[in-house]
C-alpha cells in the first residue's frame, strides 16, 4: 500500500491526519511506503481528484479522508488488530474526532505561522494564500498573543486529563484508533513548533510520551522542531 503523506522541507512530516493513518496502518501490522507529498502535488495524486491527504492506494482502491480509511483497513484486515474494539469504539471515536477538530482549530491558530517556515519552498505561496484567506488576516496576526490562549488551549484537554486517571490509553490499556486521533492532533504542533502546547508536569505529555513510543517507536521517527 502507498500513503501520500503531507511533507516539508527537509522530507518533515507534519500532516495530523497522515499521522493518524501511519499509526492505524502500524496497529494493523500491515506494511506500506509513504509518499512525501507537498501541497501543490495533491492535485496530481491518482486520478487528480483529490484535494486533501492522506491518500492510501491499495491496489485499484483510492481512500482518502483519515476516519474512512481507518475504516477501510478495519473491515477489511477484520483477522488482525482491532482498531475499534467493536461499533461501540467506532462510534466513541467519532466522538473523539470531533473533540480532536476543536483542539486542532485552537493549535492552528498558534503554529500557522511556524507551518510556513517549515515547507517547500514551492508550497508557502499557496499556503499563505489559502490560509490568509481562511482565517481573514495576515498568519503573523493569526499567531498574534498565542502565549495569552496557552492556558485555555491546556484547560481544554481536562477531558483527556481525567480519562487518563483511570487508564494508560483512550482505549484502555492499550491504544486504539481514538489515540491515533489525539496522537496525530499533538504531534502536529510538536513537528512544526518550537512552542511547546503541554506543560512537562501534564499527565497528557506522559499519555503522549507513550503514544509515541508505540509501534517501535514510529512517532518518534520523525524529530520534534
Amino acid at each position: 500500500m502507498l500513503l501520500y503523506d503531507l511533507a516539508g522541507a527537509d522530507d518533515r512530516r507534519f500532516s495530523p491526519y497522515c499521522w493518524r493513518v501511519k499509526m492505524a496502518l502500524a496497529h494493523k501490522g500491515l506494511p506500506f511506503e509513504t509518499v512525501a507529498t507537498g501541497f501543490t502535488q495533491i492535485a496530481a495524486i491518482g486520478d487528480g481528484s483529490h484535494r486533501t491527504v492522506p491518500v492510501l492506494i491499495d491496489g485499484e482502491r483510492q481512500i482518502h479522508e483519515s476516519f474512512g480509511i481507518a475504516e477501510y483497513l478495519e473491515d477489511l484486515f477484520a483477522d488482525r488488530p482491532s482498531l475499534f474494539g467493536g461499533p461501540g469504539g467506532r462510534a466513541a471515536a467519532r466522538l473523539i474526532d470531533g473533540y480532536a477538530t476543536s483542539l486542532l482549530v485552537q493549535i492552528g491558530r498558534m503554529v500557522t505561522l511556524d507551518i510556513e517556515a517549515i515547507l517547500r519552498p514551492e508550497d508557502r505561496g499557496y499556503f499563505r494564500a489559502t490560509r490568509e484567506k481562511r482565517f481573514g488576516k495576515p498568519l503573523e496576526e493569526v499567531v498574534a498573543g498565542r502565549e495569552d490562549r496557552l492556558a485555555g488551549f491546556r484547560e481544554s484537554l481536562l477531558p483527556l486529563r481525567l480519562m487518563l486517571r483511570h487508564q494508560p490509553f483512550v482505549g484502555g490499556a492499550g491504544a486504539n484508533y481514538a489515540d491515533h486521533i489525539l496522537f496525530g492532533t499533538l504531534q502536529w504542533p510538536r513537528v512544526v513548533s518550537s512552542f511547546r502546547l503541554i506543560a512537562e508536569d501534564d499527565p497528557v505529555a506522559a499519555w503522549f510520551e507513550r503514544c509515541l513510543d508505540l509501534y517501535d517507536g514510529l512517532g518518534r521517527s520523525q524529530a520534534a522542531a
